[in-house]
């Protein structure tokens, strides 16, 4: 880092030899100009002499800065880049935002819970009647598909879960097997997984009998791997039915934030993860998530949080193919969001056009499954842009929004209020509900086999998130860490996001 501080130093000095050299020049010719006009002995020539060039080098910077400012804002609006080829982030903030994250996930994710699967539409033979609006919030929660006439036991309203500081946040699908990759990253110390790892790690964490918290893909995978079959072969079509399913999306968000400002190396970390249980467009849509989470740290902190989420979310969008339905459904709900309608009637429009009109490709209705696919990762992505984007980066009405949209409602909750909660921390989740929260964490309400009885805190797990982020920032980013001023100096590289495969 001392070479980087000496360049600095000797460009500032640069500059100011240079200012000197051109104001001399300028006074010169000042002098010259006077000289032949015969006014070089007037009473305002020593004013001139020096007020002229003093002027004339201030617009000359001016103009030179509007330069470099105009290049800047139309070269990609939202992006924090730094001019001397790096960007750099504070460990200490980091490690804020890594609790946040793990603290907006929980708060969203059980909040989601009480709505989960209440809402599913009036195709098949399981029909749910209207979907819910915002004047439901507060209101008695109504039994899901599989509730048996009962509502959720979590909260007799819809409304948020809290946990208080005596108590303990249980962990559950959404945040479990993200537990098991930071888990596995760290114990293994690489920042790329194998696919025997993650099989290693999968058959040593979930419960291999119910009630295993594992559906659909999750659940193929894992019966796949107990075959002694490898990632990505357990999201194999031919072998997996499921992989078109949204598991992927719920269990790979964290590796975007495992790899600050650099999508690419979070696609990298990312790519066999969420090949272990998707496909196509589910794969997409995962990384979709992964993208957004990675950019988190990169986007431009003078714009408001709107501006960010828009401006993440568009570059995001890079990584769906135009002819892919996911593409397709992300172009269609920011459209419906920019004609000025509410977020329940684009909701309801999303419904009408990919679950009974079936368009831009998104046939899972045809295939006459549970729930006419409930848990698939389309319609679920759909729902997931109506709170992102109405929701315009605020905490609370984000997951308000995501809880009351229908389908599987804690997916893209706890997907947002980990995002949300990673970019204005744990201080402004607690500013944002003016309350404190616990730290506590317990894994082993859904996997097994971890330190401590499973028992875990958000400052021990953002402990083990900065460690991993700080190997990622070093080995394959090239980046460097002052451990001075503990900041990281990671290379500031242009953004490069399109399909992968």
């Amino acid at each position: 880092m001392f070479s980087e501080i000496q360049h600095s130093i000797v460009m500032v000095n640069f500059i100011n030899i240079a200012q000197r050299y051109i104001l001399q020049q300028l006074k010169a010719v000042v002098d010259f100009l006077l000289h032949k006009s015969g006014l070089m002995n007037s009473i305002f020539s020593n004013l001139m002499k020096h007020y002229i060039p003093a002027m004339l080098l201030l617009v000359l910077s001016a103009c030179v800065i509007k330069s470099k400012q105009n290049h800047k804002n139309q070269s990609d609006q939202g992006l924090n880049e730094n001019e001397s080829n790096q960007i750099i982030i504070s460990r200490t903030k980091y490690y804020n935002q890594l609790y946040g994250f793990w603290l907006g996930e929980c708060i969203a994710n059980w909040t989601g819970l009480v709505t989960e699967m209440d809402k599913i539409g009036d195709i098949g033979e399981i029909q749910t009647g209207s979907f819910y609006t915002r004047n439901d919030w507060g209101k008695p929660d109504q039994p899901s598909i599989w509730g048996e006439g009962v509502p959720s036991d979590l909260s007799p309203t819809i409304d948020f879960v809290f946990k208080n500081e005596a108590e303990i946040w249980g962990s559950d699908d959404d945040t479990d097997i993200e537990y098991i990759y930071q888990h596995l990253l760290d114990t293994n110390q690489t920042s790329i997984l194998t696919g025997k790892q993650i099989r290693n790690g999968w058959l040593n964490h979930i419960k291999s009998d119910e009630e295993n918290y594992l559906w659909v893909s999750n659940q193929k995978a894992f019966d796949l791997m107990r075959q002694g079959i490898t990632p990505p072969e357990t999201s194999n079509p031919k072998m997996n039915e499921h992989f078109e399913m949204i598991d992927a999306q719920l269990t790979t968000e964290i590796f975007g934030l495992f790899s600050p400002t650099r999508p690419d190396i979070a696609l990298k970390m990312s790519y066999l993860p969420i090949r272990t249980t998707a496909r196509k467009d589910a794969a997409w849509i995962s990384e979709f998530y992964v993208i957004m989470h990675a950019l988190a740290s990169r986007v431009d902190t003078t714009i408001s949080m709107k501006q960010k989420i828009f401006w993440m979310s568009d570059q995001a969008r890079k990584v769906l193919p135009d002819t892919s339905y996911s593409g397709k459904m992300y172009d269609y709900v920011k459209a419906k969001y920019e004609s000025g309608i509410s977020w329940e009637q684009t909701r309801d429009s999303i419904y009408y056009r990919y679950q009974v009109k079936q368009k831009d490709g998104y046939n899972i209705t045809s295939k006459n499954l549970y729930c006419n696919g409930c848990f698939a990762a389309g319609i679920n992505f759909a729902a997931s842009l109506v709170s992102l984007f109405y929701g315009e980066g605020d905490f609370v009405e984000t997951i308000k929004i995501g809880s009351l949209t229908g389908w599987d409602s804690d997916n893209p909750t706890a997907t947002w209020g980990g995002l949300l909660g990673f970019m204005i921390s744990k201080e402004g989740i607690e500013q944002a509900f003016d309350r404190k929260f616990s730290n506590k964490f317990n894994i082993h309400r859904t996997r097994l086999n971890f330190p401590n009885n499973g028992l875990d805190t958000f400052e021990e797990m953002a402990k083990k998130g900065l460690s991993i982020t700080e190997r990622t920032i070093k080995e394959e980013m090239k980046g460097e860490l002052d451990s001075v001023n503990n900041l990281w100096y990671i290379p500031n590289k242009e953004l490069n996001i399109y399909p992968r495969d």
